[in-house]
């Protein structure tokens, strides 16, 4: 059983039916006691930084969500609910949950002007060594981006997958049980599924 965490925020009623098409089950909650008793949670969002931060506080669930991950659980972010996963972001104030040592920061715009932010759109992650997420698929598969911030993580080793847009930057990161991706498994087809498909095992 995977938790999808309802904080009010995020595409939670796609992820509960990607869930489904995979044969998985999954349920949505806001309870704080499901979440901290879960063994494998998703955090979705989608978003500014500070009002995601906000609403996860004022749902009481922040701390239910470490105390999960302290525990043992898989956490799988998605989107903005990636982001939070980090220490803090450009895009506000509010410090993240601080699973995976890092920040967000905004994409540069290039001298001549011409980066189209946000970032939206298919695009190809390349994954970083062995990883279980991306077990299975070819060596570039495409998901569905829609983002004007990206991951910054302080440590190499987090990274688990990269994507070129502009530059090259962190679109999935992955540390112990906790990992984080920048596009929408939920609206990517056959290599969301298999991803989550992946995420369900673990």
């Amino acid at each position: 059983m995977t938790i999808v965490v309802d904080y009010g925020l995020g595409n939670k009623g796609s992820v509960l039916n990607m869930l489904q098409k995979i044969g998985h089950p999954g349920r949505m909650t806001t309870a704080a006691d499901e979440v901290r008793s879960a063994k494998r949670l998703i955090l979705p969002g989608v978003g500014a930084f500070d009002h995601g931060m906000a609403r996860l506080r004022d749902a009481g669930l922040e701390a239910p969500i470490k105390e999960a991950v302290a525990n043992g659980a898989g956490l799988l972010g998605i989107c903005l609910g990636a982001q939070m996963l980090f220490d803090g972001s450009e895009e506000g104030e509010l410090p993240g949950l601080g699973l995976i040592s890092g920040r967000v920061i905004k994409f540069k715009q290039p001298a001549d002007g011409a980066l189209r932010i946000p970032h939206m759109g298919w695009n190809v992650a390349v994954p970083r060594g062995d990883q279980p997420l991306f077990e299975g698929m070819d060596d570039s598969p495409r998901f569905y981006f829609v983002h004007s911030y990206h991951f910054a993580p302080t440590d190499e080793a987090d990274v688990a997958a990269t994507t070129v847009y502009g530059s090259t930057f962190a679109s999935a990161v992955a540390r112990g049980r906790v990992s984080g991706v920048q596009f929408h498994p939920e609206k990517s087809h056959r290599f969301g599924m298999a991803l989550l498909t992946n995420y369900s095992k673990s």
